[in-house]
């Protein structure tokens, strides 16, 4: 697994230990792990989208390479928040990656989706969110949903950007997704059963209370 941290749309000071957008990670990094599973960490080289740069697509297209140079042909999960969210959706076609979990992702207009083709796809999205668009991943989740079929998309009801207020929920829906894809355990009936719902159904599924 991979899991990608949030950033700014414009910085070139480097990302240290201490950022906030990092350390938010670390907790679901540590929710990730499992028994024959890697997780990785990724801490870009600067804060900034940086466009036409972009710099954190670059550095996860090189941990992705570096992750198939010591792991030739292991599935690749990717997990990412805000920035790291578009970041991962922009490096899901590398041929490893076979799923991606975007968490209240920041997109804009015209975020291509085509690298989704054959992939399975989660977002999940605060409906407090302040920071970036819920409905922006709503329209992203249609488009991705044409060209796969594996598409589900939550709304956590009462929390916002940090996902602070429904953290162990947060980290339940992942966990269950990424170890499902990566066949761990089973797929989760809430996630299966939105992915089998034709769009727009299964793509604005409220998650209102603990999945326990």
């Amino acid at each position: 697994m991979l899991v990608l941290h949030g950033g700014r749309e414009h910085g070139t000071d480097p990302v240290r230990r201490l950022n906030l957008a990092y350390l938010r990670m670390v907790p679901l990094a540590r929710a990730l792990r499992a028994p024959g599973v890697e997780v990785w960490t990724l801490r870009y080289r600067v804060r900034g989208w940086n466009a036409p740069d972009l710099d954190p697509v670059k550095d996860a297209q090189w941990a992705l390479d570096r992750i198939a140079e010591l792991h030739p042909g292991r599935p690749v999960v990717l997990v990412g928040h805000s920035m790291g969210g578009r970041t991962a959706l922009r490096v899901a076609g590398h041929p490893n990656v076979v799923a991606v979990c975007a968490l209240a992702p920041w997109l804009v207009p015209g975020e291509p989706f085509e690298q989704l083709r054959g992939k399975a796809l989660l977002i999940a999205h605060g409906d407090m969110e302040r920071m970036t668009d819920p409905a922006r991943s709503l329209a992203f989740a249609r488009q991705a949903k044409t060209v796969t079929d594996r598409v589900a998309r939550f709304s956590v009801v009462g929390d916002g950007h940090a996902m602070l207020k429904r953290a162990k929920d947060w980290s339940r829906l992942v966990v269950a997704f990424v170890h499902g894809e990566l066949g761990l355990e089973p797929v989760a009936p809430d996630i299966a059963n939105a992915m089998r719902e034709v769009s727009p159904r299964g793509l604005d599924v409220p998650l209102g209370g603990s999945r326990g």
